[in-house]
């Protein structure tokens, strides 16, 4: 692999975000805990100052490193989500961090490194920046549903992900070293002009278990049923600054990991990986929204929720043409702003000794604050996919990618188990608007004026953008090569 000055300067996002991460850690060094501010307004600059390099730089596809890393639209538009909802994480943790004894400087420095991976990990040209991506983000989400010590919950939750996390990267990674195996190359694009290795080849049977063993992998690492297990006991585990980081942008991330294998690597499969992801979207859509209607606690709800909007994300994936992928990357895109601003909710609400994770901690919420009631509001029912919101438009153009494929079971079954998923969210409402408070006193609203203000930005997008989508969509349209 030669290396040379034009490949630096085509990963500027990922060498500032790095070279800044660094700077950060030394400086976080020499910080009093009273000065941890620092650390966290330097954190958040610099992922805006990433996001303003992802954004300005307009230069056609190309690729650095012999074609380990790929620039190009697809890319962008996801870099540029990734950094923007993990800049409102960080805004929306503060204030829980300090409540709780957690605002150190380890958290921001592994969320930093964890957006790093996902950045790769989109860009990924070849099965080794996959794994390094994949692992990068991995680690340090692992440390981070642990940074809460003296919880035994959070420790359980780490445990669980650590095992099942490191048997998932195992699967992954047996599958690429058996792909490497028939084809001989690291590189998904020459994967990819092999045409999936000629009829008649000696490797097919190689070939089909790695494809088999990526695609069990890839339904891990989103968490789609049945690869499912530790997705709820994580969310509700981890402190629910970590929920939120680890439940949002990665949701791009782990898109954008499918994107470059299965398409960029293995399109010419297609016909077999295909049905794998309808069979994964058919079982995520039952389970998810089936069992979420016997949860009582919120962060496990919006857990068994993630499986089935996973399952909605899959129909795009399936349908194996730059239409359904523009409409799988305008879902995750969607997923990933509307669960930031649901988990931000129960920041809001929480305060030390008291979590807000149940769903009866938000009864009466519209008596006592009616404007994050409205929020909340907006929230769930974007979620459930109702009319105007942008859940609905997101659901609508998955739908639209499987019936162009003539998936018509799956768009039935995806409409069927919507419905159904509906209740849960319609029961955070009713528990808002129609049930007494639990204490007749106004809500305790935080002392971040920022956060405050961003979480109903965040809010109001959802309708928003569930009113002016065209320009997102037609951005995904041109990053993934659709034209309408």
């Amino acid at each position: 692999m030669n290396f040379n000055l034009h490949d630096i300067v085509l990963l500027a996002p990922e060498d500032f975000l790095l070279g800044a991460t660094c700077a950060i850690l030394l400086v976080d060094l020499f910080l009093k805990q009273s000065q941890r501010a620092v650390t966290h307004w330097l954190s958040i600059a610099t992922l805006v100052a990433t996001l303003a390099l992802v954004l300005v730089d307009h230069d056609p596809a190309r690729t650095a490193f012999n074609g380990a890393y790929i620039h190009d639209g697809a890319a962008a538009v996801l870099k540029a989500f990734i950094l923007l909802v993990n800049a409102a994480v960080l805004v929306y943790a503060r204030g829980y961090l300090k409540d709780r004894q957690l605002f150190v400087g380890e958290f921001y420095l592994l969320c930093l490194f964890g957006v790093l991976g996902m950045m790769l990990l989109v860009s990924a040209g070849s099965l080794v920046m996959v794994y390094l991506g994949l692992e990068l983000y991995a680690l340090s989400s692992y440390a981070l549903v642990a940074i809460n010590r003296d919880s035994s919950l959070s420790s359980e939750a780490a445990m669980k992900y650590f095992v099942l996390g490191a048997l998932a990267s195992g699967l992954l990674l047996y599958g690429m070293s058996m792909i490497y195996g028939a084809a001989g190359t690291l590189d998904l694009a020459k994967i990819h002009a092999l045409g999936a290795l000629a009829a008649g080849s000696p490797h097919q049977v190689l070939l089909a278990f790695g494809v088999v063993f990526l695609v069990v992998g890839i339904g891990f690492k989103f968490g789609a049923a049945p690869f499912h297990m530790w997705l709820p006991d994580v969310y509700q585990g981890s402190p629910t600054a970590v929920t939120v980081f680890i439940g949002a942008a990665p949701k791009i991330a782990a898109f954008g990991m499918a994107y470059r294998l299965l398409e960029a690597g293995l399109g010419d499969l297609h016909p077999h990986w295909g049905p794998m992801l309808s069979a994964l979207a058919a079982v995520s859509l039952a389970i998810g929204n089936v069992v979420a209607i016997a949860q009582s606690n919120l962060k496990r709800m919006l857990a068994y929720s993630t499986i089935s909007h996973v399952g909605f994300l899959l129909l795009g994936l399936a349908n194996g043409t730059p239409d359904g992928y523009a409409a799988s990357a305008f879902y995750a895109i969607s997923y990933a702003l509307m669960t930031t601003v649901a988990f931000g909710t129960i920041m809001l609400l929480a305060r030390n000794g008291f979590e807000a994770e149940e769903i009866d901690d938000f009864r009466g919420l519209n008596q006592r604050n009616p404007w994050y009631a409205f929020v909340m509001l907006l929230t769930m029912a974007s979620l459930a996919g109702i009319p105007p919101l942008f859940g609905f438009f997101a659901k609508l153009m998955v739908l639209k990618a499987a019936l162009d494929a003539g998936m018509y079971w799956l768009a039935i079954v995806a409409v069927v188990f919507a419905i159904i998923g509906a209740f849960y969210y319609l029961r955070v409402i009713k528990v808002m608007y129609f049930d007494a408070p639990a204490e007749d006193t106004a809500l305790a609203l935080p002392a971040d004026r920022g956060f405050r203000w961003l979480l109903s930005l965040n809010g109001v997008a959802l309708l928003v953008l569930g009113l002016w989508w065209g320009p997102l969509i037609a951005w995904c349209d041109r990053a993934f090569g659709f034209v309408q």
